[in-house]
């Protein structure tokens, strides 16, 4: 279930050349975060700024390298929605990605969502690339306990709901809604580098891009683990129910949702030349019966809790699915549900 499929010579390259090219990305980024570390040590940084508008929420590209906290749930009722967030912002553009797209400083900070929810965003930049919720997170920045809610994200390359380009940590989050690209698209991140974390997150909804589509991440290079997507994911070259491209680890993860395309088209990875450890997908709802990593199951193996307890899971049966235990990182109703994080709502 886990062979490998020949494919043409150009999705071949562009699923290659993923790899070096944010590895560019990354040593730029690096020198930037160097750059603005160093001038940290001479101005004092404030600590834990609310965010409580999108006015604030907006406000974050003034200092990329803050640590903030959401008070409360953003939607289309809470203040700047129109001016920021909307259909009607920015000529049609919706949200500009903290912190923009080409050449601007990563964020390096500390986002704590503290679970609430960001509703609503909206945003529509054809021809740009790196572009989310944020646009690239850079090494040592945090995101983490953020939910996003009926986003909708449109753009060129490496579009992610959450963050369209991860070289830092993003873990304890999900994301709902569409996001379509070109290039590289995932429901939580765009492109997670070398070096970088996705963990104890989820996704679901629709993800659309010709080359590189994945229900969680449209490429990884660093680590993902105790993931999971239920999204439905459609592509051309490179598409996969949690990954497009692999070349990273991915450990203790799955997906659910229906996967369609052309060349290098898996249940769980697209195409990887990474490690897939203890990870699975649903042959019968993904409609994939093989892949580039992972192992095929029934529904009801994927329900079943042996399964995960067999592969080394940190795993709990519990009652009902209004019960949650986050002692473990996974729970599970026995013969009812797939697993979900012990955290989540």
């Amino acid at each position: 279930m886990g062979r490998k499929r020949r494919v043409g010579t150009t999705a071949l390259e562009m699923l290659r050349e993923s790899k070096y090219y944010l590895a560019r990305v990354g040593v730029c980024l690096m020198t930037v975060a160097l750059i603005v570390g160093i001038a940290g040590c001479f101005a004092s940084q404030p600590e834990n700024l609310e965010i409580r508008t999108w006015y604030d929420l907006d406000a974050i590209r003034n200092n990329l390298s803050a640590h903030y906290i959401l008070m409360n749930d953003l939607d289309s009722t809470t203040a700047g929605y129109v001016e920021m967030a909307g259909p009607t912002a920015n000529e049609g553009k919706g949200w500009h990605p903290i912190v923009g797209a080409g050449g601007s400083p990563s964020f390096t900070g500390t986002f704590d969502g503290q679970g609430y929810k960001i509703r609503d965003v909206y945003i529509n930049l054809p021809g740009i690339g790196y572009v989310g919720l944020f646009s690239i997170l850079g090494e040592g920045g945090v995101i983490q306990n953020i939910a996003m809610v009926n986003a909708n994200v449109t753009c060129t390359a490496y579009a992610g709901g959450v963050v369209g380009a991860n070289l830092g940590t993003v873990s304890y989050s999900y994301f709902a809604g569409s996001v379509s690209s070109l290039n590289w698209a995932g429901g939580l991140v765009g492109f997670n580098s070398e070096g970088a974390t996705v963990g104890g997150s989820y996704s679901t909804g629709n993800i659309t891009s010709d080359y590189g589509a994945g229900g969680l991440a449209g490429a990884n290079g660093g680590t993902v683990s105790s993931c999971y997507s239920t999204s439905s994911v459609t592509g051309n070259a490179g598409v996969g129910g949690l990954l497009g491209a692999n070349n990273g680890t991915v450990n203790n993860s799955y997906s659910t949702g229906r996967v369609s395309g052309s060349t290098n088209v898996g249940g769980l990875v697209g195409y990887s030349e990474g490690t897939v450890n203890n990870s699975f997908w649903d042959v019968q709802t993904s409609g994939q019966s093989i892949s580039d990593g992972g192992t095929g199951l029934s529904t009801s193996q994927m329900k079943s809790i042996s399964t995960f307890l067999a592969a080394g899971w940190n795993i709990v049966a519990v009652g009902s699915l209004g019960d949650r235990d986050p002692a473990y990182v996974w729970n599970i109703v026995n013969g009812v549900s797939y697993p979900f994080l012990g955290w989540q709502p």
